[in-house]
């Protein structure tokens, strides 16, 4: 069996044993991409399981290449090495086999990269809120990489929701862009922190509620003036686009239009 891999993993940074950042670099060039896309990764059955994994829900024969879908923290630009923030699914068949993975391991990287979470489809002008849980703050981790220094005109946020401290992942580089941009603000909140955490502890819906968007930010929460971007666990990206829906935000899509951009897990 010809092997389909093409891309050699280049970094691995365990954030915790279920969190990570994957770096590989792809044998050959990808063309640039838009801040909020995503990509394939794959590998075969026959790779080992992470030791911390448990017995997979679905048997994966040998010779299948298992190929899931994850949003790119690379800079638009990158071409041959692409960065990808991953948890562990410890049942699943794909992520136990990345986790797995060493540097210098093969994998399969796909050719094209695509997505309609795209962050460029914001007007000009608008102040951009960012709301992620767990691993979906990867695509905004992409777009502040590439866009931060020439958005000076207007307002950003991220609101980072996790459990504990350690599963913030991207905190140190949130934290560094807070304090060296004056219009990006940084809002991690953890539902289970313990007493050495100092910052909030607050469901991400209690957060806006109390209206810190305005208080700390600067920002309206309105659609003619910002545009939202929700990224993560289905059940927060329902319970807050149905929240903003009392401010009459609409949905993106191609055929209508919206302040609205949400890509679940």
């Amino acid at each position: 069996m010809e092997s389909k891999y093409n891309a050699t993993v280049i970094g691995k940074i365990m954030i915790t044993p279920d969190i990570m950042v994957l770096r590989v670099n792809a044998d050959n060039p990808r063309a640039e991409f838009e801040s909020g896309q995503y990509t394939v990764l794959g590998l075969y059955g026959h790779e080992v399981r992470s030791l911390n994994s448990e017995a997979e829900h679905k048997f994966s024969p040998n010779d299948k290449l298992i190929r899931r879908a994850y949003s790119i923290a690379s800079h638009r630009a990158a071409s041959n090495e692409l960065e990808f923030y991953i948890s562990q699914v410890k049942d699943g068949q794909l992520t136990p086999r990345v986790f797995g993975l060493e540097q210098g391991d093969r994998l399969f990287v796909g050719e094209k990269i695509v997505g309609m979470f795209k962050l460029s489809d914001t007007p000009k002008g608008m102040d951009i809120v960012m709301v992620a849980t767990g691993t979906g703050v990867a695509p905004y981790i992409s777009f502040l990489r590439s866009h931060i220094a020439e958005n000076s005109d207007i307002n950003m946020a991220v609101i980072h929701g996790a459990a504990h401290q350690w599963d913030l992942g991207y905190y140190s580089e949130l934290s560094f862009l807070a304090s060296t941009f004056p219009n990006f603000h940084y809002f991690p909140t953890l539902t289970d922190a313990d007493e050495t955490w100092q910052g909030h502890k607050l469901w991400i819906e209690e957060m806006l509620e109390q209206g810190i968007l305005a208080s700390e930010a600067n920002i309206a929460i309105a659609p003619e003036k910002t545009h939202f971007f929700l990224c993560g666990n289905p059940k927060m990206a329902k319970g807050i686009s149905a929240w903003l829906g009392q401010y009459e935000y609409i949905k993106h899509s191609r055929k209508a239009p919206g302040a609205l951009h949400v890509e679940e897990f």
